[in-house]
């Protein structure tokens, strides 16, 4: 009985170590510390209490970004930013990802070059925003994706859910 409960014992240690190593990885990857520095300036809203989700759809993808907590002056600059962003991105202006990211976003060529296929419509959400991209273009689409792909890893946004 005993061996059982010290393995139990070694596993439940080992998973908290590399919990913590993780995050300590996080507090130390100096690249995601300038990303979320840079996007409070682009977005207007503290990166550390909100929450992205990148989700790529079928015919083009969706950006969701909340507060964490309840924050209705932060609920509304996360609003006025996607509307910002929708204007940019529809006139083929992505700037604002390039500065967040201090790179060229790998899709916004193509996103720009072929701007007219696509459509952005704003949803507002209980404590923030989402931006949806449309688009009946199938190269659009892969741009959108890798767009979306590269937002999520950059700002550690973790796993994408379906909307």
């Amino acid at each position: 009985m005993r061996l059982p409960s010290l393995l139990l014992l070694v596993f439940v240690a080992a998973g908290c170590r590399s919990e913590r190593s993780g995050a300590r990885a996080v507090a130390s990857d100096s690249g995601f510390a300038g990303v979320q520095a840079r996007g409070q300036v682009a977005m207007g809203v503290n990166q550390y209490t909100s929450t992205h989700v990148f989700t790529p759809l079928p015919d083009g993808g969706r950006i969701e970004l909340q507060r964490n907590e309840t924050d209705s002056a932060g609920v509304q600059q996360i609003r006025r930013h996607m509307a910002t962003i929708a204007c940019q991105f529809s006139a083929g202006d992505f700037h604002l990802p390039g500065f967040v990211h201090d790179r060229e976003v790998p899709g916004t060529s193509v996103m720009n070059a072929k701007r007219s296929a696509i459509t952005y419509n704003i949803e507002s959400l209980p404590r923030g925003a989402a931006l949806r991209l449309t688009t009946s273009d199938t190269s659009v689409v892969r741009a959108i994706h890798d767009f979306l792909a590269f937002q999520r890893q950059d700002h550690h946004a973790g796993a994408y859910h379906d909307s």
